[in-house]
């Protein structure tokens, strides 16, 4: 789904016309008209913005992939990471993976 079509459908579930959510949001109604034609893509920050005056967020949109719940529950786990602890543990997971590739082929050269 496009952010177009995502707004679009928000802003009239909740009963909006363009220039109520223009006056939620903080924006004037013709970027609001150029974002639901397509004419203008948004920045993530600003349909984030539009979609949260429609009682919505990006989160709980389409636009996340499909996946998993378990998966899921470490992505959302990954993310409360900071950088730094997410290098880390990337780092970690190399040196494992090296590990294995190591054994790998030292059982192949018996």
């Amino acid at each position: 789904m496009d952010a177009a079509s995502l707004l679009r459908e928000a802003r009239i579930a909740r009963g909006l016309t363009q220039r109520e959510l223009a006056a939620l949001a903080g924006l004037p109604q013709p970027a609001i008209a150029r974002i639901e034609s397509g004419a203008s893509s948004p920045r993530v920050d600003t349909l984030d913005r539009l979609l949260a005056a429609c009682g919505r967020s990006i989160a709980a949109t389409h636009l996340s992939p499909p996946v998993d719940p378990d998966e899921w529950t470490l992505v959302q786990g990954n993310l409360q990471l900071t950088p730094a602890q997410r290098l880390a543990k990337l780092a970690a997971w190399a040196a494992f993976v090296t590990k294995l590739r190591r054994a790998g082929e030292a059982g192949r050269a018996r």
